[in-house]
């Protein structure tokens, strides 16, 4: 069937519907990984957004529901070049057609996905329609597709209830904003005890339980929508509990100390973008997906210093703060999709822990 994708800007692509056959409004963005698209889809972090995918081929080697991020994908849309409808992989469970029609997510393929990323990387990010109506109107669209926002999706993608992960080691406060399954895993694999606690969770009640470490997780939308969460993660830092933040818990946690934050051109999405430690000069290649970033042109140096930067464009990619047991990163050690150089901050924080302890 076809299927059209129209741009904020009045671009019209056309190319075959995939997935869920129904209309879709959405901010479109994309990723530059190469493999990985089944942890991509499964990120909280792309709620409200629609994906496309800059590597040509996507679907083969299937879906692996182990590698899932989280029970579900969250994007609202998939836009693909080309979609694999044979995977072959002795670890495939089904296709990636199967998955989005099961999750009711539409998508087009056979569209020039190089000439798309083009236009948001010289216009910047904007929102776009899919709709299989061939009769749409662009004077009646274009108005809906203006209105679009992403809202408040911290809520939308969070726990229901808090939760843990047994282990014999610390005890860590996982904050989840809208966490990768991947960053429970990695405290998990190292001994420690996670407990996943819902967004809206009140910091007292995390301060209660008496963590030796708190986890301050990824998450999507503009970090200035999460005012109560912001007031909440305040409290948190005015406490000598070791924090590690990472991506929207790296951004609340700048908010919460009066930094400030803006929306990126377009964004860092995938899994090659190279990051430098300040103190040591060494540069890691990381794992991204964010298009909102920390403003350190005012940042004050008794609250905090920046640890990490984008060697592409100069942004901030990490806080360490001054006096106090906490750092944050803008990027993803916990990888998945993507490289794990950065895995040692894992390490790091769980020096932190034991030195508090």
């Amino acid at each position: 069937m076809k299927a059209f994708l129209i741009l904020e800007d009045g671009t019209v692509f056309t190319g075959q519907s995939i997935g869920a056959n129904r209309e879709v409004i959405s901010e479109i963005v994309f990723n530059t990984s190469m493999t990985g698209y089944l942890e991509v889809l499964t990120d909280p972090s792309y709620a409200g957004q629609a994906v496309v995918m800059t590597y040509p081929l996507i679907g083969n080697y299937g879906i692996c529901t182990q590698d899932m991020e989280s029970d579900r994908p969250w994007p609202d849309a998939y836009i693909v070049r080309e979609l694999s409808r044979i995977p072959s992989n002795f670890r495939s469970e089904g296709t990636i057609q199967d998955f989005l029609l099961k999750y009711d997510i539409p998508g087009i393929s056979g569209i020039d996905t190089r000439a798309l990323t083009k236009i948001l990387r010289e216009k910047g990010t904007m929102n776009g329609m899919i709709t299989t109506d061939e009769s749409f109107c662009l004077e009646k669209v274009l108005p809906q597709i203006a209105a679009y926002r992403t809202g408040k999706v911290v809520e939308k993608v969070t726990c229901a209830e808090k939760y843990v992960l047994e282990g014999d080691g610390p005890k860590v406060a996982l904050l989840d904003l809208g966490a990768k399954r991947n960053i429970a895993r990695s405290l998990n694999k190292r001994g420690c005890q996670v407990t996943v606690y819902p967004a809206l969770t009140k910091a007292e009640e995390i301060i209660a339980d008496k963590p030796d470490g708190i986890m301050l997780s990824n998450g999507p939308g503009d970090p200035k929508e999460c005012v109560t969460i912001i007031e909440e993660i305040r409290k948190l830092y005015q406490t000598d509990i070791p924090i590690f933040a990472i991506c929207l818990g790296h951004q609340l946690m700048a908010l919460a100390n009066g930094a400030d934050t803006y929306k990126m051109k377009y964004g860092h999405r995938g899994g090659n973008h190279p990051v430098k430690d300040l103190k040591t000069g060494r540069v890691y290649i990381s794992s991204q997906n964010h298009g909102y970033v920390v403003d350190t042109k005012n940042l004050d140096a008794s609250v905090a210093v920046p640890a990490f930067t984008n060697v592409n464009d100069g942004t901030n990619e990490g806080l360490a703060y001054t006096g106090k047991n906490i750092f944050t990163v803008q990027f993803h050690p916990e990888a998945c999709p993507g490289p794990q150089d950065s895995g040692y901050l894992f390490d790091r924080f769980m020096k932190m822990m034991e030195v508090d302890r």
